[in-house]
């Protein structure tokens, strides 16, 4: 491994990284996230990536892409993160495994993960890699995914708005915290959203009884919204909250909002001895759709 410095005890935040434009986007975009943080910023390549995409970086360096080795693909990234942030404590490791394994593991000692979606143009930029859906899926750690038009940098904001995602169990969930320590290190307002639908077995046609069903389900919405912010939001009085209840599913409310968010952050609960991707159809769904970077935190059960 390659220290670039040490002596810190700061968990550092971790960036996936292939020579692609979007890792070295997501390098970017990590630089300014962990400058925010005041961490150490740790760039990780795995060896055993299928193949490299890295036109980008090795026009950097002057060499046909091909020729680029691992470990020019993890300097190039350092000196790309150096230039855009000189102060920032910067390390380097080059693992012969496969991604999935290296960053998950990795994601035990950080603050956070990094990756870059790896869509390229026209419906492609729609999906999301499998490295990435595969980290977020698995990793104890929050990861953040650059999806969107506004994965260049965590600094400046575009628009001043973090949006999260308030989910049936959102109490005192790592998210939300999450949520509100990213709006107060950015000075962004905090949107919550709650979604809600009204099931079609309790409409009603009868003029003293239309819209009460639809009201019960609002006003649920509106309390579990208030129930899930109230003690966090006093522990940072300084983030502008704005609560909102909007009806329809979750996945629709949310990937409306952001276009114009900075960040999403949505939770993912984690269930022991469980198989198979641990993401919810919520998390899925913006993961592979999101106008803006999303965070997906974990929860354990």
């Amino acid at each position: 491994m390659n220290e670039v410095h040490r002596g810190t005890t700061e968990l550092p935040l971790v960036v996936g990284v292939d020579g692609s434009e979007p890792s070295l986007r997501a390098v970017d975009w990590a630089a300014d996230e962990a400058a925010l943080r005041q961490v150490p910023l740790r760039l990780v390549h795995a060896s055993l990536w299928q193949r490299y995409e890295g036109a980008a970086l090795a026009e950097d360096l002057g060499k046909p892409s091909e020729l680029v080795p691992a470990n020019g693909i993890v300097d190039g990234a350092a000196r790309r993160a150096r230039t855009r942030r000189p102060d920032l404590k910067v390390s380097t490791e080059v693992l012969a495994e496969e991604p999935e394994y290296a960053l998950v593991r990795d994601g035990r000692h950080a603050s956070a993960l990094v990756l870059g979606s790896r869509g390229r143009g026209g419906i492609a930029e729609l999906l999301l890699g499998s490295v990435s859906l595969s980290v977020a899926a698995y990793a104890t750690c929050p990861v953040i995914v650059l999806r969107g038009r506004h994965d260049k940098q965590a600094q400046p904001v575009t628009h001043g708005r973090i949006l999260l995602g308030v989910g049936e169990e959102a109490h005192g969930s790592a998210a939300v915290r999450f949520a509100f320590e990213e709006a107060e290190r950015r000075g962004a307002v905090l949107e919550a959203v709650r979604a809600w639908r009204c099931p079609a077995h309790e409409t009603t046609d009868h003029p003293l009884l239309a819209g009460e069903p639809a009201h019960l389900h609002e006003q649920r919405a509106a309390e579990t919204l208030e129930a899930a912010l109230n003690d966090v939001a006093a522990e940072h009085p300084s983030v502008e909250v704005r609560r909102r209840t909007a009806e329809g599913p979750a996945r629709k409310v949310l990937l409306d909002a952001s276009a114009t968010a900075d960040l999403m952050v949505v939770g993912a609960r984690r269930q022991k001895q469980t198989f198979g991707l641990q993401l919810g159809r919520v998390a899925h769904t913006v993961l592979h759709h999101s106008d803006c970077p999303v965070a997906v935190v974990p929860q354990r059960s």
